[in-house]
Formats: C-alpha cells, sequence, structure tokens
C-alpha cells in the first residue's frame, strides 16, 4: 500500500503476478533446448538467469500497478517523457545502463547468430516493450510509472555494454571455452 495525502492506495501485488510469468517462460526456454536436444546444466543455468532477470526487470519497472489510484491531477498525469536529455539525472542513467548490461551478457548466449545488431536490437526491443507497457500501465491500469525515451537509450547503451564485456572476456581463450558451454547454438 502507498500512502498519499493520508488516503491508501491498494496495489496488484507483484510476485503473485510475476512469479508464474517467470515460470511459465521458465519452461518454455527449457522445453526448447530439450527439444533441440541441446539441455544442458550449464544451458539450464543460463535460461534461469534469463527468467529472473526477467521477472526482476518486470517487478522494478512496470509495478506498482493500482488498484484505485486517484484521478488525473499533476503528479499522476506525467506518464510520457519524449524530451531526451532534458531533466534527466546521471544517477538514472547509470542506473539503466547497469540493469541492461545483463542483456548484452545473456541474449548472445541464447542467439545462434549474436551479431551486436542483433543484441542491441534484442535490448531495445526489450527495453521499448517496458517503456510501452509503463506508459500503457499508467494510463489504463493505474501504474507508476513513466515511459521515458532516456530510459530507452540508457538501456540500449546498457545492453551494447553488455555485449562488448562478454566479447572482451572471451578474447582468452580460457574464458571463451567456459562461455561456450553456455552457449544454446
Amino acid at each position: 500500500m502507498v500512502v498519499d495525502d493520508g488516503r491508501m492506495f491498494r496495489q496488484v501485488p507483484v510476485l503473485p503476478v510475476v512469479v508464474p510469468l517467470a515460470a511459465v517462460l521458465l519452461g518454455v526456454l527449457l522445453a526448447v533446448l530439450h527439444r533441440r536436444d541441446r539441455l544442458t546444466v550449464p544451458r539450464a543455468a543460463v535460461a534461469v538467469a534469463l527468467c529472473v532477470y526477467a521477472a526482476g526487470v518486470v517487478a522494478n519497472t512496470v509495478f506498482p500497478v493500482f488498484l484505485d489510484k486517484p484521478a488525473r491531477h499533476a503528479p499522476w498525469a506525467a506518464a510520457l517523457h519524449l524530451v531526451p536529455v532534458a531533466g534527466y539525472e546521471v544517477a538514472d542513467a547509470l542506473m539503466n545502463i547497469l540493469v541492461f548490461v545483463p542483456v548484452g551478457i545473456l541474449v548472445p548466449l541464447v542467439l545462434v547468430r549474436a551479431s551486436a545488431v542483433r543484441v542491441v536490437a534484442v535490448g531495445a526491443a526489450f527495453s521499448l516493450l517496458i517503456e510501452v507497457t509503463q506508459l500503457v500501465t499508467a494510463n489504463l491500469l493505474g501504474g507508476g510509472h513513466v515511459a521515458d525515451i532516456n530510459d530507452l537509450l540508457s538501456n540500449v547503451a546498457g545492453a551494447a555494454l553488455g555485449l562488448g564485456l562478454l566479447r572482451l572476456a572471451t578474447r582468452v581463450p580460457a574464458l571463451d571455452r567456459f562461455a561456450d558451454r553456455f552457449r544454446w547454438s
């Protein structure tokens, strides 16, 4: 519950929504690996990491969703920010970059042909999905987040940084062999 001017707002609980979605996603990923005869413990670990990561991102970017959000007025009405850089704090940029570094590390392990363009495109699509969901939940379902172009740009930078870090690490032959155990292709 959130208190605003002494009034309590009921919220959609996070865990009963996010945990089942993550479990279904995990089941699908493991089934895909099994069907392709690629299911191993390291690859299953990548699937688990993807699901835990995605659940954490959804829990922190889509929720809270309020069941009885007050009528629109100034603090609640700003659900979309399309001006790049204006009013965007460095701490927010860094947080959004760091939150998407795992995308740049995990996606290349899953994709068959993990070019930089494909990995960054997946990061951009995932970030865009989050921002659109934030916009929809803010306007239709009582969401408490703002869809922001700056978040999208920072998230894409984070995915690119993660990919760069993975590529840098896998230049070391021993680390490349280790990473190979986790690759799905």
